[in-house]
């Protein structure tokens, strides 16, 4: 079937769709992959745009910080992101924005918390019924299985509480032993001495336990088993993996046969826990945070066995991120995190496993095996949590999924964060059908809540950049900062993967950086700068992403309601009650609640008759360009490692001439939409309404690279509208100042080399 653009009596935008409308009917089928692309029916290249459905969803509805982690079986996510009578607002919003794809957060304690297969169907049903409304505002999702530090029981989000009590773990006694924080899930992370401490939690022994028995217990943990729903004993690892997997095919039978559903993900941010861990003394400085109190693991061993233990304690310092400052004893009461009916019979899982023990004549906790976790303990095999444990579980399943839905399921992966693709992902690890989904934010505002005009590459600061070179000035310079480290996430992944979509899955901006200045003065200049830099960085490496996060129920006070977190840049408190709002693309009563939408809403190349090669929108100004290129000959191929600036030239037959582009009416609206850098033959039109810029390219020429200009222009009599901020760098700020130096610098030297050259004649006289 082809596109009636292709009819040579077709007029621009005369079909009913527009740019960011993914629904089935708009792109003539299911949306698919394509070497780097998404393409639709016609083969136009699908540039998706969204965000992460939501912070809110890591949370049950009816949380109690009082009462947590009591009746933990309880607990209901209906109502999670929002209530279903809410969505068409949310939808309506989302799709005013441009932002259509959507990451749709589900966790394993929202789908199994009564305990190990008993399924919560209200649930299921819920998000089925919330998620069959996705098409009528033009959206598609995949469903991410969501964690964070194992579970909202050791401090983040994700298992259910069950999952640590199999292991043998007393839930209230979780805090006292130091084995997790919790009081970032209890309300607490906003205070200076709790800000940002959550990530800790993944060396913590709670998480870090889990994790290991999750992924690598056959090999670690051997010693632990449980009964099967059958009542037969199996391992540990078997037991927490085969939960995971019916607990993900319930997720899929529920919403995978949905028109909006294209795809799902394994886990979020998965963690190796243990494995790897070269010395059970220290953890990796480079990769794992030092914050607070940060006990080894030798020393977490001692803490939850009851025994008080003296740990290193790291503050907040520069260059360097963290520093050693002290040392802290914890778990003076002398509490057990293991319970006495327990599986372990209140022992430490790991003394049980002799990797550590008490010596009674010393009286001391003392290593039995120091390199016990980064090789298999029973043939002496160096471990790779990759290529051992990680791919053959994500390959297990994604066969379920599928068997579940239908084939053409997508499987979005993730890797440990901060971390590039890794060279071992080879085609024999990978599912069929893959994205690749990595994750990126600015470490140093995340680390600091901070954002200025001095900015740092951290990601190369911890792989051997030089210093000097890591460093940045102004707005520019951020852009260029943030830039390079997403260029270097997905052209890594290039190099390994090949011609395969990445998108970034996470990406966001604290907005309670700078110590909250702007919940007081409701000016979000600094917020609006970093969410640009991050977006230009996005745009120059040609991915498409969901940024993190769309949570209705942020506050100022209180942000995500999750350890301290506030990333969302939408605030229903700050919003219009539903009954004022009006649910029209073009209606400005659904901004409200927004913040930095200057910054958020921006135009993209939604639907792309050809090759996207270049997209740069300048905020300052409302005015972008994009180049785009038809298809070579399916042999034309580009040799040598791919790379951003290079994609494929081969590419599907593309059955349409008519490039859909997102104009958001935010700023087009009261203004004239000035297009230019079209050939003569091309036409276009500008619908406001449907947001969407519709252009129709003729020449279909192999290779020939088409080129669109567009500025926004004050209408006459109308008051041009000032730039959002200037986007200033190092000599723009400091310019004058350097050139002033440097004319007094040669000034001083000439009148050196004057002075000089009297003394040598005077001298020359006397001689």
């Amino acid at each position: 079937m082809n596109h009636p653009s292709l009819s040579s009596s077709y007029l621009p935008g005369s079909s009913n769709t527009y740019g960011h409308d993914w629904s089935q009917g708009a792109l003539g089928g299911i949306i698919r992959t394509s070497g780097r692309h998404f393409i639709d029916h016609y083969g136009r290249v699908c540039g998706l745009r969204g965000v992460n459905l939501s912070g809110s969803s890591k949370s049950s509805s009816n949380h109690n910080n009082d009462t947590f982690p009591s009746k933990a079986e309880t607990v209901t996510f209906v109502g999670r992101p929002f209530p279903l009578e809410e969505a068409p607002e949310h939808f309506a919003r989302l799709r005013r924005w441009g932002l259509t794809f959507v990451r749709f957060l589900v966790t394993w304690e929202a789908v199994e918390h009564a305990g190990p297969g008993i399924y919560d169907t209200e649930y299921l049903n819920y998000i089925r019924d919330l998620l069959a409304l996705l098409p009528q505002y033009g959206m598609i999702a995949f469903v991410s299985l969501h964690q964070d530090v194992w579970s909202r029981y050791s401090g983040g989000s994700g298992a259910p509480a069950w999952t640590l009590e199999t292991v043998g773990f007393d839930l209230h006694e979780l805090e006292s032993t130091g084995a997790a924080w919790l009081k970032g899930v209890k309300g607490g992370g906003h205070i200076e001495e709790e800000r940002g401490l959550w990530p800790c939690g993944y060396q913590k022994l709670a998480a870090a336990t889990m994790a290991t028995c999750f992924w690598a217990g056959d090999a670690f943990a051997p010693k632990l088993s449980t009964n099967n729903k059958k009542g037969d004993a199996i391992s540990v690892q078997k037991f927490l993996q085969d939960a995971y997997l019916d607990m993900s095919e319930m997720v899929v039978r529920a919403v995978g046969d949905l028109e909006a559903v294209v795809g799902f993900e394994m886990m979020n941010e998965p963690h190796r826990g243990y494995v790897e861990v070269p010395s059970l003394h220290y953890f990796d400085y480079n990769t794992d945070l030092h914050l607070s109190a940060v006990p080894s693991a030798f020393e977490s061993f001692q803490l939850g066995a009851g025994r008080p233990t003296e740990v290193a304690v790291w503050t907040r310092s520069f260059p360097m991120p963290t520093r050693k400052t002290g040392r802290a004893v914890l778990n003076v009461d002398k509490r057990k995190v293991w319970k006495e009916d327990g599986p372990t019979k209140g022992q430490c899982l790991w003394e049980m496993h002799g990797v550590w023990g008490w010596d009674k004549n010393k009286n001391a906790a003392i290593v039995l095996r120091e390199s016990y976790f980064e090789k298999h303990p029973t043939n002496g095999k160096k471990i790779d949590w990759y290529t051992d444990f990680y791919y053959p579980f994500l390959n297990k399943w994604a066969e379920r999924v599928r068997a579940a839905s239908s084939p053409d399921k997508i499987v979005f992966v993730e890797m440990i964060p901060n971390e590039f693709c890794p060279s071992s992902f080879t085609e024999d690890h990978q599912p069929p059908n893959i994205v690749y989904a990595p994750h990126w934010y600015d470490l140093n505002a995340l680390f600091t809540k901070a954002f200025g005009d001095f900015t740092v590459n951290v990601q190369g600061l911890s792989r051997g950049m030089f210093p000097l070179k890591a460093f940045y000035w102004g707005h520019k310079g951020a852009r260029n900062n943030f830039a390079l480290q997403i260029r270097n996430i997905v052209e890594k992944a290039y190099q390994v993967l090949g011609e395969k979509p990445v998108i970034i899955g996470e990406c966001g901006i604290p907005m309670d950086m700078n110590k909250g200045r702007a919940f007081k003065t409701d000016d979000f200049t600094w917020q609006a700068k970093m969410m640009d830099a991050m977006l230009v960085g996005l745009e120059r490496a040609m991915v498409g992403f969901t940024l993190w996060n769309y949570n209705p129920y942020n506050t100022d006070l209180a942000g995500d309601e999750w350890n301290g977190e506030n990333f969302s840049w939408f605030s229903r408190s700050r919003a219009l009650p539903r009954d004022l709002l009006y649910y029209e693309q073009s209606s400005p009563s659904l901004d409200n609640g927004g913040r930095i939408l200057s910054a958020v809403v921006r135009p993209y190349p939604a639907k792309t008759a050809g090759i996207p090669l270049k997209f740069e929108y300048e905020v300052t100004t409302g005015s972008f360009m994009f180049k785009w290129r038809n298809p070579g000959a399916e042999t034309d191929t580009i040799s040598g490692t791919p790379t951003v600036d290079k994609p494929s030239r081969s590419h599907p037959e593309i059955k349409a001439l008519e490039t859909e582009i997102f104009l958001p009416s935010l700023i087009a609206h009261g203004r004239s939409v000035v297009v230019s850098g079209l050939e003569e033959d091309d036409s276009y039109v500008y619908d406001e309404a449907r947001q969407t810029l519709f252009i129709v390219a003729k020449n279909t020429q192999p290779g020939f690279v088409h080129e669109v200009r567009v500025k926004i222009a004050a209408l006459e009599g109308y008051k041009i509208r000032p730039p959002l901020f200037e986007a200033n760098d190092f000599w723009s700020d400091f310019g004058m100042g350097v050139c002033a130096l440097l004319v007094l610098l040669c000034a001083l030297l000439l009148g050196i080399s004057g002075i000089g050259e009297n003394l040598l004649r005077r001298l020359e006289i006397i001689l």
